[in-house]
């Protein structure tokens, strides 16, 4: 990806940026794990949500709760009974070099505060359908698809039919789940799709698609008929333990009759990218198909020690493989419009296999990448810009996204055509506007039209019945766009008046006075929504589940909330304000003293163009006077500039909003914009007549530390503090970096210096290691 490198965004490139990441990975979780065809590799999708987890440790006040680092996979189809998973079936990490090897080892020795790395395994990654089999009492009872990662399909009847999966076992704990992968041998895939082609039927992308639409069929004699194989390489709930290692442990499971791909163990890193390359090497030979190397901590104990971070593991990591290029034709550009009026440019490519996978369509990100250059105004790919009719070569795999990485200008034709951006909505016709100056990495195009946007209306009506957010069952995509289109549902209070068409959507095709019953249903049952579920279902930008029950615990109702954000509205800053935000190279900091400066503030006389020349103000240097000099043009002028934003300054129920901890100024931001609006106000009115918005009710929890902001200092011996970290935050604490007023509690070990000095000082609670672990277990 073209992108501004992680560490040079600013907070609202970054936001604007998780967005796109969040959506864009949403998308491709639905493609690959409800619909079995995904559009991009798994390398790429990996990177896709790589560049968000860096972004999000940049900036942790920015997590979205829909973001890709809370979920694994995609919620379970409708067709399938659900299984809730005991355990989590959690995905990896990646790493995509041996340098990113190392540092995953590095990080597990850190981690556990060790002399030397502990043990590891190696093993090959299958590129298959994850499952889980449940046996109790030796007996195979029900087996599950991954789905979301804590909640997926039951797929036993199917499992049943494959032959690698035993109905009972001898030796196993009286609750044993196994994990692994089911998967078609190359041979028999080709084999396959040559009998369809034969047929003249459509036939199969990959093993990996195959595999998953044949685990997936409602007859399992349908699934019986394909030539499924299945890999174990983990477990899930167990009764007792199986073994002291992973090693011991998965050759245990070989012994019960689950087929393993391969295990070795290693000793250090180097030994692991030895065991990579001797993989890698063998991968042509093998009869499956592989897309990397898993590694592992191979003793179990410190496995447990080590837990987990989000979504994955911190014990694990999958070494992918490289990438892969072909050159195709970039045959057209269409425009996307997303639910937050995000205008995205994508690329039509004449179809192209490239890493696994037919690639038809790729990002082209914002009107700089399709001019040649970067957000910073630098050059990719040579400074080409890309025409349609270009020759282009597309990279999928060890990028973020499916790529273009070059324009073959040998081939472009004479006929090839510019593309210019449009200037208004493609669904709507609104103002198109672009919310940074120019340069700036969120050069994102956006639509204007807000819930006027149909492309707006029906995406964000789709998140408001959502199963994380309203959570009406029986009412998703498809029948929200069927509704939309028939003009029942164009606003969300509209869900609520869909009993005024029950005669009418009785004689449609597909409903019945069941479904519709139970429909309507579902639909009364959400009445009475609790404030943080209702806030987040809103869609407004930046709100996701995190910073919406942040905000509920924070107001408690909903009244006293709206109160505080039109508050905040009446003392937003001005665009004077705004301009003089945008400098570049103009810190928070330095903005901040400038303003309370301002009124004392005299320009000089003379057109002064030196820093040098220009006042001395505590908290502004000559690097930010430099700045605002190349912004405005002499220091006089930037001090005209200065005076006049301080007069469009942001009150203070603006700032008290953006300093809530857990919101921060740009969420808070995206609510006062919302509340700004008239046309989502108007329609919020007419939603608060439909619904009434439920106190947030006081979290109630069993951990005697959750809530507590805690402090650690000092040197803990019977973890690390990495360690103590982890289980605090596991607990429900908040974990910070230093002692304020607003500190709880301190653990101070060994050697603890001003933080114990400065809690002593404020009188707060301090304890060492031995009461932390007593307190925390």
């Amino acid at each position: 990806m073209s992108g501004k490198a992680v560490d040079k965004l600013t907070a609202k490139e970054a936001a604007a940026e998780l967005e796109r990441l969040a959506a864009e990975i949403a998308r491709h979780d639905k493609l690959y794990y409800s619909k079995d065809a995904p559009e991009i590799t798994d390398a790429e999708y990996d990177l896709l949500r790589r560049r968000n987890a860096a972004i999000e440790a940049r900036f942790p006040s920015l997590a979205r709760e829909d973001s890709p680092s809370t979920r694994v996979g995609a919620a379970p189809a409708e067709k399938f009974g659900k299984v809730r998973h005991a355990v989590a079936m959690l995905s990896l990490d990646n790493a995509f070099d041996a340098e990113d090897a190392r540092a995953f080892v590095q990080r597990v020795q850190r981690f556990l505060n060790l002399n030397a790395p502990p043990e590891f395994t190696a093993e090959p990654k299958i590129d298959g359908l994850s499952a889980s089999l449940r046996y109790e009492s030796g007996k195979f009872v029900q087996g599950a698809t991954r789905g979301d990662g804590r909640e997926g399909e039951d797929v036993t009847a199917n499992l049943r039919t494959i032959a690698d999966i035993p109905h009972t076992v001898k030796g196993a704990p009286a609750v044993l789940e196994v994990r692994g992968e089911v998967y078609i041998e190359k041979a028999a895939f080709a084999k396959m799709n040559a009998r369809l082609e034969a047929e003249g039927k459509q036939t199969y992308v990959n093993p990996r698609n195959s595999a998953a639409g044949a685990l997936r069929q409602l007859d399992p004699k349908i699934t019986a008929a394909r030539p499924l194989r299945f890999f174990a390489h983990g477990w899930g709930e167990v009764s007792e333990p199986l073994a002291g290692s992973q090693y011991d442990a998965m050759r245990r499971l070989e012994k019960m009759g689950f087929p393993l791909a391969g295990l070795k163990r290693a000793r250090n890193a180097e030994q692991l990218l030895s065991e990579y390359e001797r993989i890698f090497e063998s991968r042509a030979r093998l009869a499956y198909e592989i897309d990397g190397v898993v590694y592992k901590v191979d003793n179990l104990a410190l496995q447990q020690r080590l837990g987990f971070v989000s979504r994955s593991p911190r014990w694990a990591i999958a070494h992918k493989f490289a990438a892969e290029q072909q050159t195709t034709l970039l045959e057209g550009i269409d425009i996307q419009v997303g639910r937050t009026g995000a205008l995205t440019p994508v690329g039509r490519l004449k179809p192209v296999f490239v890493g696994g996978v037919t690639v038809t369509n790729v990002t082209l990100h914002n009107p700089d990448y399709i001019a040649g250059v970067d957000n910073d105004g630098q050059p990719i790919r040579g400074g080409k810009d890309l025409r349609i009719g270009d020759t282009v070569v597309v990279q999928r795999a060890g990028d973020v996204i499916p790529q273009i990485v070059d324009v073959l200008l040998e081939k472009r034709p004479k006929g090839a055509r510019k593309f210019h951006f449009p200037e208004t909505c493609p669904v709507c016709g609104s103002r198109v506007a672009r919310e940074l100056e120019p340069g700036e990495a969120g050069a994102i195009a956006r639509c204007t039209g807000g819930l006027n946007c149909p492309a707006q209306v029906v995406e964000r009506l789709i998140h408001f019945v959502a199963r994380r957010a309203m959570d009406i069952e029986g009412l998703g995509a498809k029948q929200i766009e069927e509704f939309h289109e028939l003009g029942w549902v164009k606003e969300p209070a509209d869900v609520f008046r869909i009993a005024d068409h029950r005669g009418e959507l009785m004689e449609r095709e597909g409903y019945g006075e069941k479904s519709v019953t139970n429909l309507l249903a579902s639909i009364e049952a959400r009445r009475e929504p609790e404030f943080a579920r209702f806030l987040y279902a809103l869609g407004i930008r930046d709100i996701g589940e995190t910073t919406a029950g942040v905000i509920a615990r924070r107001f408690e109702s909903w009244d006293a909330f709206e109160a505080a954000v039109r508050a905040a509205a009446k003392a937003r800053p001005g665009e004077t304000y705004e301009v003089l935000a945008r400098v570049a190279g103009l810190g928070d900091g330095a903005r901040t003293a400038l303003i309370e400066a301002a009124p004392a503030l005299r320009a000089p006389r003379g057109d002064l163009l030196d820093e040098g020349e220009a006042p001395k103000i505590r908290g502004v240097s000559a690097k930010a006077w430099a700045s605002l000099i190349d912004a405005f043009g002499s220091v006089p002028d930037a001090i005209a500039a200065v005076k006049a934003a301080a007069k469009e300054a942001p009150g203070d129920d603006y700032l008290e909003l953006g300093r809530i901890d857990g919101v921060g100024p740009v969420a808070a931001g995206h609510l006062v914009d919302f509340f700004a609006e008239k046309h989502n106000t108007d329609a919020l009115k007419r939603l608060l007549k439909e619904v009434t918005v439920k106190d947030q009710p006081r979290a109630a929890t069993s951990s005697r530390v959750a809530g507590l902001t805690i402090v650690f200092t000092g040197a803990l011996e019977r973890m690390t503090r990495d360690e103590a970290k982890a289980r605090a935050t596991a607990l429900g604490a908040k974990v910070a970096g230093s002692v304020s007023k607003n500190t709880n509690l301190v653990v101070a070990g060994p050697g603890a210096g001003s933080k114990l000095a400065e809690a002593e000082k404020l009188g707060i609670k301090v304890i060492d290691e031995d009461a932390w672990i007593k307190l925390s277990s």
